[in-house]
């Protein structure tokens, strides 16, 4: 459908692309990858047709339509949201004035042939083309993207930026493009929204290239990686975890490969050397030379900088570290909660979750003590310092360099970290001088983040920590709280954040908040549990067919359960001791093996990495039934009065 034919691109000395053949076929779903200023953006451009290649040409198929979004930069101003989205139907409405046009002609003077036929052909192709689904369509799309009904007649410039590049995007997802080009589409969307757009994408028919920092949404969408870097495309069949793998073992055997011709390089050279003046061995010695001329040098990519962020080691709280009791909440007539009881134990990691709109940032803030209450109670428990991250709470100078907010707020001992840290968020060389007053809103963002990093803290609030971090940025942060031995409690739009990270979630919604054990993928499990075919009831098996059927025994109590005596309750309480103690185990041994896949090379050896993903998967696998099993527990513990653990 598209194809790069000899393609050049360079900025100054810093080629982007040098002589690069590649093409996008009818259907392709590309993950386009590489590091930071490598050109990504630059090569959406180039096929998109807003930048020129220096040499070589793009090829689009005729009658091939190709629709791209940007990352950022827009500004929608003089109409409303559904007529900005309706602005994709541009041939369409012409289509349909043409058609008012010869309605009127008609209404004068109606015996005219020629209109009449001419009316029927606009009436069957508006049909044809989909005019009367026009609207729905676009109310679809906007409601999918977080729209409410009433958002649709509201000016597009009342709209944060955020809102407005879903705009944008809702325009682009309704035009009837063959090819598809979308720069970083998931930075504004909820997980709500990201759950609807991967839906979407999947019904789409055309080609689709992708840039994207979310890992489980590049998973679920592309089927085809392409690596930019050095001037080069690589391609990589398969989705983005499956890309790291073979990316991993290639690197490994290209520099495996660089070692042994650098040291044959080297044994010629000290042969040369060793030889050029001696008349017997000049044959050999030009034979090398020519040799050498010819070899070409293996170019291994750099070592990607992989910054190994650290939490400062929190102090030692209670058990408990914050308590809401009753706490009701209302902004004018929106009531968000309404007497809710929420405890926060130490080494939770617990992820809100919810619509848009649902009250998670408000439970933060009411947690952080950043909101007041307007019923109820939130007490802190002993010894709790809490850090809060806010994505609208930045609290810069704006006369201090980067550098700067970071030292002010940096103890002495942490001085000598400022600038691993600032480069894990995207900081480095000159940006580090540059005063927060001229920083997009993107970097106040993660300076703010950054400063998290240099004072020590058992609770930790944070609220979209992930947005504006690129793949490696989200891989530092997550391994650094996955380390962290404090509490956590977060809200993330990253589905894959949110499953390797929360130990719990809070679903919040409907002026409450419903507790589940598990991450995200558990939690979106326990809601949507698969339904049983009713034609295929499940057979019992031949244990249980052989078993004969027991009696029910009366109940000796008004509620028709006869409460468990004294060993029972022993029996519970050592069962969820038991349970409790296999979770830590597995959950010990998973982050061990995390931490070995994480290391440098692990995939180079593809028969032991084998091995130990395997395991990998099969402790992950373990632990929903272990959290199920639990929470059956608690609550048969928790039933019987006078009980503890």
């Amino acid at each position: 459908m598209i194809q790069l034919v000899e393609a050049s691109k360079a900025y100054g000395e810093q080629v982007l692309l040098r002589e690069v053949s590649w093409r996008v076929g009818d259907g392709d779903r590309v993950g386009l990858v590489g590091p930071n200023g490598s050109g990504k953006t630059t090569l959406l451009k180039i096929l998109a047709g807003l930048v020129p290649p220096d040499a070589g040409k793009v090829v689009l198929a005729r009658r091939k339509r190709v629709g791209y979004l940007p990352q950022e930069g827009l500004r929608l101003e003089g109409r409303t949201v559904a007529e900005e989205v309706r602005t994709a139907f541009a041939d369409l409405l012409r289509l349909r004035r043409e058609q008012e046009e010869v309605a009127e002609q008609l209404a004068g003077t109606p015996d005219q042939p020629e209109l009449v036929a001419r009316y029927g052909e606009l009436e069957e192709e508006w049909q044809r083309r989909g005019g009367y689904e026009m609207d729905t369509r676009i109310s679809e799309v906007l409601s999918g993207l977080g729209f409410a009904a009433g958002d649709q007649d509201r000016p597009a410039e009342t709209f944060s930026q955020g809102w407005q590049m879903r705009i944008a995007l809702a325009r682009l997802l309704v035009e009837a493009n063959d090819l598809v080009l979308l720069d970083e589409p998931t930075n504004y969307l909820d997980i709500e929204a990201r759950t609807w757009l991967l839906g979407f994408l999947a019904r789409h028919r055309g080609g689709l290239v992708l840039v994207a920092h979310d890992r489980y949404f590049l998973d679920s969408v592309v089927t085809r990686i392409t690596e930019i870097g050095l001037g080069r495309l690589g391609n990589y069949p398969g989705t983005y975890s499956r890309y790291e793998t073979q990316r991993a073992a290639e690197i490994a055997d290209l520099r495996k490969r660089a070692a042994e011709q650098a040291a044959e390089i080297e044994r010629n050279e000290r042969f040369i050397n060793r030889f050029r003046y001696q008349a017997s061995r000049a044959r050999q010695v030009q034979s090398r030379i020519r040799a050498l001329e010819k070899i070409e040098r293996i170019e291994v990519p750099p070592e990607p900088r992989r910054v190994a962020l650290r939490l400062p080691h929190p102090p030692r709280s209670g058990r408990v570290l914050v308590t809401l009791g009753a706490v009701s909440k209302a902004f004018g007539t929106n009531e968000v909660f309404r007497d809710v009881d929420l405890v926060v134990e130490r080494g939770q990691r617990l992820a809100l979750v919810g619509p848009n709109g649902a009250g998670k940032s408000t439970l933060i803030r009411l947690i952080a003590g950043e909101e007041g209450l307007d019923a109820g109670s939130r007490e802190l428990g002993h010894n709790v310092q809490v850090a809060y991250y806010g994505p609208d709470r930045h609290d810069l100078d704006p006369a201090r360099t980067v550098r700067e907010t970071m030292a002010d707020a940096a103890p002495l001992a942490m001085l000598p970290e400022i600038r691993n840290i600032l480069g894990a968020f995207l900081f480095s060389g000159e940006t580090v001088e540059k005063k927060t007053a001229v920083l997009s809103g993107g970097e106040r963002s993660r300076l703010a983040l950054a400063r998290l990093f240099l004072r020590p803290a058992n609770l930790l609030l944070l609220d979209e920590p992930t947005n504006h971090l690129d793949l490696d940025a989200k891989r530092a942060l997550l391994n650094a709280l996955a380390d962290y031995q404090g509490t956590i409690v977060f809200v993330a739009h990253d589905r894959y954040f949110m499953d390797a990270l929360a130990t719990r979630v809070a679903a919040i919604g409907g002026g409450g908040a419903a507790l589940y054990w598990g991450n995200y993928s558990d939690y979106l499990a326990r809601i949507s549990p698969p339904e049983p075919d009713p034609a295929t009831p499940p057979a019992p098996s031949p244990a249980a067919a052989k078993r004969p059927k027991r009696r029910a025994k009366p109940a000796d109590n008004a509620g028709g359960r006869r409460p468990p005596g004294k060993n029972r309750l022993r029996q519970l309480r050592r069962e969820w001791r038991a349970v409790f103690e296999a979770i830590a185990d597995t959950e010990a041994a998973v982050e061990s093996l995390e931490a070995r896949m994480a290391a440098p090379g692990f995939f180079g050896d593809r028969e032991g990495s084998r091995e130990v993903t395997a395991t990998y998967e099969d402790l992950k696998s373990r632990l929903p039934a272990l959290y199920e099993k639990l929470e059956r527990l608690d609550a048969a513990v928790q039933d019987n009065p006078g009980t503890s653990r």
